[in-house]
């Protein structure tokens, strides 16, 4: 009973095809078995909403006259550093980036309240941004200065470009210590006084085809409110992580690096955050379709919270000094029930990536596609999932030791 995404595309062209979310297809494996549910169903529809560091987007503000040369130069949007090492008017800003003397980050010594990631948010809510470039001017670009607002629909491009995002699976983090401290999963308490954790778990895309399957460099997806791509593996891609029976790692394993128009954007999907004592980042949210090509795809879409494990981790210690040290594994259904239990201790938990928003954007790619607005598209090439994929490393420290 196979299925082709050329066949499932002429299904949903012609409003046929049979479209459901994550959540819905569990219902249906345990109502109908797999065998008919792979019969019945053409898509699986996945998705999160989270906290992505590694986001950023690139713009072209086109020339100027007389023309400026951005490039080598300095670059400021809304204050906050873009990088100008790109051509004349290209810039880049990260979702990160801060700039350590604005006053709106005088809330707490060392405190970052404003990044930009804020900045991209407004971007994409049609604010007027203030963009600044100092250059150093040349015979073809004389141009030295440029203070003026800028608005995304004057960008000749604005584009989301984010080189790690929707990880598949990731740590729980708890405090050992007897101080709070501040970390990108969220303020932890001392003394196991609360857990952290950041998936959507059965909704989550790779948890959905943990040996990606269907997934790969040209899959189309639902991003930001607009229409995306997987444009490459993301950075510390690791299909390594040791797995579960079903498929499922339990530890951080595969990211995907991916890239959508910013102008169709929302800045409901798209959103400027900031974390306590660690800085500023991007909540970012993505939808991928799964075609249901055989039975094999139903079991990977049918995975329930119960089904997937993720690792108790003291951030404390073990994570910032690069321990392997791991407390315990707990599943999504303990995490999603409020609390876990860690070294015999009772252990509220808090997802920073929202679960109810994850299921709206599952629900929204349903509607597109059952509307025949969203095409499954198939990926021009694998990503490296196999035996002899790279190995994920951490840093080679070689000390350089100073001539005198």
């Amino acid at each position: 009973m196979a299925k082709t995404i050329a066949e499932i595309n002429e299904k949903i062209k012609k409003g046929q095809a049979v479209v459901v979310t994550a959540e819905e297809i569990i219902e249906i494996v345990e109502r109908k078995g797999m065998e008919q549910a792979a019969r019945e169903v053409d898509v699986v529809t996945t998705a999160t909403f989270g906290p992505m560091c590694s986001s950023g987007a690139y713009f072209n503000f086109g020339h100027t006259k007389p023309k400026i040369k951005s490039g080598g130069g300095k670059a400021y949007l809304n204050g906050i550093p873009a990088y100008t090492g790109w051509a004349a008017v290209d810039l880049y800003i990260g979702a990160t980036a801060v700039a350590d003397d604005d006053p709106r980050n005088k809330i707490h010594p060392g405190e970052f309240a404003y990044g930009g990631a804020h900045v991209i948010e407004e971007l994409v809510a049609g604010k007027d941004v203030r963009l600044q470039v100092e250059a150093y001017g040349t015979d073809c670009y004389p141009r030295r200065h440029l203070d003026s607002w800028v608005n995304i629909k004057d960008l000749n491009e604005a584009v989301l470009f984010n080189t790690r995002n929707v990880y598949q699976n990731y740590n729980v983090a708890v405090n050992l210590s007897n101080k709070t401290i501040y970390t990108y999963l969220g303020t932890l308490k001392p003394n196991l006084g609360n857990a952290n954790y950041c998936s959507a778990g059965q909704l989550s895309p790779l948890l959905n085809d943990p040996f990606l399957k269907t997934i790969g460099i040209g899959t189309r997806i639902w991003l930001g409110g607009g229409i995306g791509y997987i444009a490459w593996q993301g950075t510390q891609f690791n299909p390594h992580a040791p797995r579960l029976a079903n498929g499922v790692p339990k530890r951080p394993a595969q990211t995907l690096a991916v890239i959508g128009d910013l102008k169709q954007m929302s800045p409901k999907w798209i959103k400027g955050v900031s974390f306590v004592g660690y800085g500023t980042t991007l909540n970012v949210g993505i939808g991928v379709p799964i075609p249901v090509l055989n039975e094999e795809m139903i079991k990977y879409t049918a995975v329930k919270d119960e089904d997937i494990l993720a690792a108790v981790v003291d951030y404390s210690d073990a994570y910032p000094q690069g321990k392997p040290d791991v407390l315990g594994e707990v599943n999504y259904t303990q995490l999603r029930s409020g609390e876990i239990e860690v070294k015999g201790k009772k252990v509220p938990t808090s997802g920073i990536s929202s679960y109810k928003s994850a299921l709206v954007i599952a629900n929204d790619l349903k509607e597109q596609i059952k509307k025949g607005n969203f095409l499954l598209t198939e990926k021009v090439a694998d990503l490296p999932t196999g035996e002899d994929a790279p190995k994920f490393k951490p840093f080679n420290e070689r000390p350089v030791k100073e001539e005198k």
